[in-house]
């Protein structure tokens, strides 16, 4: 694997997160439990899909294969697209959406405070830009954890019962393989086991104010990096891709 080849796969992989996520966000949209949280959501939403658009730029332009942005985002079929699992989680109730964004937030910004000393420059440009929001989205799951898992008893049973769920799909963040290793080498991006102690003692310390704990089982589920995605994704992209697929080329 080439140097470009591996950058193409990062870009592609860390787009493909927050597209993915953006859009099971979007799906609040409407029917949030409370008008802030239903502005918030689709916010933060917004973001993840803004994030995207800067990846999947950058993305066609390393890979110059007159690909778009656009092309990336709709026009790849399930097992090309390379999100974690996590991100595709049915969105089940406000708690287990902000469980599922809690993980993602607490690796999100330990990852991007790494990127942003890229020696890529466009990636650190990105990065810059990217940790503002990131740290925001931070602050409001690790609010609402500590408020749902500390409040009343549905809330907290309900919110633990998530943590044991989305768990197992922790370690998938942290994910290397050839892509990884090449790039590091290289001064482009971190080394995300370096920060795994500090991702592991960061989310335990808002877990236990929360009165909430994570698992003793430690059975991981992976596959979304090399294509192999859960039942969900297929429902996911059938919506995100309709107009697209219905009209191709369209334009707005």
């Amino acid at each position: 694997m080439t140097k470009q080849e591996a950058l193409f796969e990062f870009l592609l992989r860390k787009a493909d997160d927050s597209l993915i996520l953006g859009h099971r966000l979007s799906e609040w949209c409407g029917h949030g439990p409370i008008l802030e949280e239903d502005i918030a959501l689709t916010n933060i939403s917004l973001d993840l899909i803004g994030q995207a658009t800067e990846l999947y730029k950058y993305a066609a332009e390393v890979e110059d294969k007159g690909r778009t942005e656009d092309d990336l985002a709709f026009l790849r079929i399930e097992r090309e697209y390379k999100n974690v699992l996590l991100v595709e989680q049915l969105n089940g109730d406000f708690g287990k959406t902000i469980v599922r964004q809690f993980f993602f937030d607490h690796f999100e910004h330990l990852l991007y405070e790494g990127l942003m000393n890229s020696k890529d420059e466009r990636i650190s440009a990105i990065a810059t830009k990217t940790i503002k929001e990131v740290k925001y989205h931070l602050r409001h799951s690790s609010e609402w954890i500590i408020r749902l898992g500390d409040g009343t008893e549905e809330s907290h049973d309900r919110v633990q019962a998530s943590v044991k769920d989305l768990s197992r799909f922790i370690n998938e963040l942290f994910y290397q393989d050839e892509v990884e290793e090449i790039l590091i080498k290289e001064g482009i991006i971190p080394d995300v086991k370096e920060f795994r102690v500090a991702f592991e003692n960061n989310i335990e310390k808002i877990l236990e104010e929360a009165t909430l704990k994570l698992p003793e089982e430690k059975w991981q589920l992976t596959g979304g990096r090399k294509g192999v995605h859960s039942e969900h994704l297929g429902y996911l992209l059938a919506e995100l891709q309709y107009m697209q697929r219905t009209y191709p080329g369209m334009e707005w």
